[in-house]
């Protein structure tokens, strides 16, 4: 009589060299040790970085402000004076002159160097042929140093051999002092700013043009929008935020302007062109008051940061 056998169980042979198996919670511990070393890395190529903005940009600002409540001459121990410097900076004739002068400057510099800009963005985005080319012509100002473009402006504005001038002459037009006059000195020193400032900006609104869907134009075209109306309804709205993106960054821009009263007019005449940043240059190298310098630094600087965070508040878009 022949008793029943159980089937022989196959058995897989394990792979050679995996050993015994492993215990478990081995395989979180494997991702967590490679996670920790991957953020290690990354952390270690950016300190690098943070420590170049740390020593050249965050320290020096934090020292101003140190040295604004010193009076300080080098080669000397720094004396602690409180407010002396605030307050000798706020009494200074030049104070509100610099101040209003940066004020005016910064407003001419919203109605000419926003608006035309902008203007020569739609015009280039309507080209057929050629867009390279003037696309060019438009940045090339941005590629020249300043101070050469203020000199090519100084040049230009002379009043009697100045290529303006000459200009106006040549048509039969009035001429002007530009430059040598009071009345004309900051609005030449915006159009100088403008022209040599505008080529970035004009690229940025362009691509900002050109990621606008053709199907809105399309709507607005068979409701029977004219060229305005598609600006207004259409092209306004879809770059409202590089608009006030763009804004921004030039009302902080402006507000420093330093170059071109330094270079083409010196902060004249009769002080028409002091702004608050060439002021702080007189009281530094000028006057040799480091206190008053960083002074008045810090005032621009507080103003400066109450204004973006006043003005990024007002203009956040929920979606």
């Amino acid at each position: 009589m022949k008793t029943a056998q159980a089937p022989a169980r196959s058995v897989r042979a394990a792979p050679p060299g995996t050993g015994a198996p492993r215990p478990a919670g081995h395989g979180s511990a494997d991702r967590t040790r490679r996670a920790l070393i991957h953020h290690l890395r990354a952390y270690a190529f950016l300190i690098g970085g943070l420590i170049c903005f740390a020593l050249f940009s965050w320290y020096p600002a934090i020292r101003a402000i140190i040295i604004s409540f010193q009076k300080y001459i080098p080669g000397s121990d720094p004396e602690w004076v409180g407010f002396d410097n605030f307050t000798a900076v706020f009494n200074d004739p030049e104070f509100a002159t610099a101040w209003k002068n940066t004020a005016v400057f910064t407003g001419f510099a919203l109605l000419i160097g926003f608006a035309v800009p902008f203007l020569m963005a739609l015009v280039l985005n309507e080209l057929r042929h050629a867009k390279g080319f003037f696309r060019v012509v438009v940045y090339l100002p941005v590629m020249i140093p300043p101070v050469v473009s203020s000199l090519l402006w100084k040049w230009f504005y002379t009043p009697d051999s100045g290529l303006i001038n000459e200009v106006l002459r040549f048509l039969h037009l009035p001429t002007s002092n530009w430059i040598f006059s009071t009345d004309t000195s900051l609005i030449s020193l915006v159009i100088v700013a403008t022209w040599a400032n505008m080529g970035g900006t004009v690229l940025i609104y362009l691509a900002a043009l050109q990621g606008i869907p053709g199907e809105l134009y399309e709507a607005a075209e068979l409701d029977g929008a004219n060229i305005w109306q598609r600006v207004r309804h259409v092209t306004i709205p879809q770059t409202r935020f590089i608009m006030l993106m763009l804004m921004l960054l030039q009302i902080i821009a402006t507000m420093q302007v330093f170059t071109e009263p330094f270079v083409i007019t010196g902060g004249g005449p009769e002080s028409s062109t002091v702004t608050v940043l060439y002021l702080i240059y007189k009281y530094a190298f000028a006057y040799q008051n480091f206190g008053g310098a960083c002074a008045l630094s810090a005032m621009l600087l507080v103003l400066l940061s109450l204004f973006s965070a006043l003005y990024l508040r007002l203009t956040r878009t929920k979606d």
